[in-house]
């Protein structure tokens, strides 16, 4: 009898234990508020310097930044929409997660981040811009807009209103501007979560995405002053300095609002601020005017993601969340402001390349610092995997920057990052290269290589070499300086080598 009641001791005291484990794990577990914007580039960001740091709205980066650890080398592996939201969620590469271009969803079943978060407790959701196409998977909750989605009075679908793609016939108006709404509604899910368990919500701006609308509270915004402008933007055509391609050039956004202006029933959308004058300009003009118009329409858009970021920490402090909430603003990319005389993105040039990326943790990180480690953007799934106590996921080919956060770089940390891109176009080939923390080389091998959207225009392979110490804005292809054949030839080799550690299909 004793050894029987000994033994209902033993066990009751065990089940005590596990169960005060679990409880105490569920409690330190960090919420994960994950705030994704899309083209935010880090010059319209102020807090990483640059020409427009004293024009763009800022507060709330700003005190994010002083608040957490602002990553000064964050950079994506595929400079895109669509594949870098894959390659955030999945932590791989394009070509193992199968988004290449805009329009491959994820693989019905594919391995994600939400989806572990979801098997360790977490509560998931998802609010905003999704852009991949089929049902998200790995969400308890979501409502997304179709597609791109509208500033204005957007639609946005739950998962009983799903159907594939950007259609948004089945979807629920909201009235207001986009930025606004969806931090609105992800404040608004959030005061309806499950309190006892930790939650991993996205919440995902359409801002500041072509065609950077904005609020009417920002029209007024940079009214009758002149925006300074990039070194490069009077770079026509191929430019002085060995540019092998021609670019995505800010006429061609101008011919957009003339089309946009003249058929608005037809063009694919509308652009604030319309009609554009350019009668009497030469092309110098008409460049510089363009510019102005384009980076206000962009800061205006900016500012409204400042304001709602100031409303989501708000809104943290409020519900006292906040010293165990992990929140994470970035960008899916960068993108040109007028630098090379370019708009968009796609390129491995830096103001495509660089993610701005900034993280707060008062439980565990110091605020204001900054940190100079190359990160890609497959590393995001290894760090929200590793604060939330799992161990990174075999399918996650990046890695935690928990510890770089903290000033406690690993001795084995990259040096050196791979990045390509698939889309092909003629006048922007289809690349892939080679940067690490002062040179970059580039292939750009230009084969659409039958991916969605890409040209069957095949371009002759050509290379790019820049020395960012020397030549930080990139105007001098230098790949056939002699002085640096030797750089050159061993960055050759290691290219080679990272192709191989990431399994990238070998292209003719």
């Amino acid at each position: 009898m004793m050894t029987r009641l000994l033994c209902v001791a033993v066990m009751a005291l065990l089940f005590s234990c596990k169960e005060n484990e679990q409880k105490s794990e569920s409690v330190e577990k960090p919420n994960i508020l994950f705030v994704l914007s899309d083209d935010h580039t880090s010059q319209a960001w102020g807090i990483y310097g640059g020409i427009l740091k004293d024009y763009v709205k800022q507060d709330n980066l700003k005190r994010l930044a002083n608040e957490g650890v602002v990553l000064n080398n964050a950079f994506c592996t595929n400079s895109i929409c669509s594949p870098s939201r894959a390659s955030i969620l999945t932590g791989q590469y394009s070509h193992l997660n199968q988004v290449y271009t805009l329009s491959e969803p994820l693989p019905q079943g594919h391995p994600n981040i939400a989806k572990t978060l979801q098997d360790h407790g977490y509560q998931t959701a998802l609010i905003g811009k999704w852009h991949l196409v089929k049902q998200p998977e790995g969400f308890a909750y979501f409502n997304v807009l179709p597609g791109q989605g509208r500033y204005w009075d957007p639609i946005f679908k739950s998962r009983d209103q799903w159907k594939d793609g950007s259609d948004g016939s089945s979807g629920t108006v909201y009235k207001g501007f986009s930025t606004d709404i969806i931090a609105d509604l992800t404040i608004e899910h959030l005061k309806q979560r499950d309190t006892t368990k930790p939650f991993f919500m996205m919440c995902n701006f359409k801002a500041t995405h072509e065609p950077f609308e904005y609020p009417d509270r920002h029209k007024d915004l940079y009214r009758d002053i002149d925006i300074p402008e990039p070194e490069s933007l009077l770079d026509f055509g191929f430019g002085n300095g060995g540019r092998t391609f021609l670019g995505q050039k800010l006429e061609n956004l101008e011919a957009r609002w003339q089309e946009a202006y003249l058929h608005p029933d037809t063009f694919w959308t509308g652009y604030p601020g319309l009609p554009f004058e350019r009668e009497g300009l030469d092309s110098t003009a008409l460049r510089k005017k363009i510019y102005q118009k384009f980076v206000k329409d962009f800061m205006r858009c900016g500012a409204a993601i400042d304001d709602n970021i100031g409303k989501l920490l708000d809104y943290l402090q409020t519900a006292g969340i906040a010293d165990n909430t992990i929140v994470i603003y970035t960008a899916d990319q960068g993108y040109f402001l007028g630098e090379h005389g370019f708009f968009d993105k796609r390129l491995i040039y830096e103001e495509s390349l660089r993610m701005p990326f900034v993280i707060r943790y008062p439980k565990e990180l110091k605020g204001g610092k900054r940190i100079d480690d190359i990160i890609l953007n497959i590393d995001f799934a290894a760090l929200l995997a590793d604060y939330a106590g799992i161990e990174k996921p075999g399918y996650i080919q990046g890695e935690s920057f928990r510890d770089n956060l903290m000033g406690q770089t690993p001795d084995h940390w990259r040096q050196s990052m791979y990045y390509q891109y698939w889309l092909h176009h003629p006048d922007r080939p289809a690349h892939y290269g080679i940067r690490n923390h002062r040179y970059k080389l580039a292939y750009f091998y230009g084969k659409g290589l039958h991916k969605h959207g890409a040209s069957n225009e095949d371009t002759p392979p050509t290379w790019e070499f820049y020395d960012l110490e020397k030549d930080p804005k990139e105007l001098h292809n230098a790949v056939n300086d002699t002085v640096y054949s030797t750089i050159i030839h061993h960055m050759k080799a290691e290219l080679r080598t990272l192709q191989q550690q990431y399994q990238v299909p070998h292209i003719e």
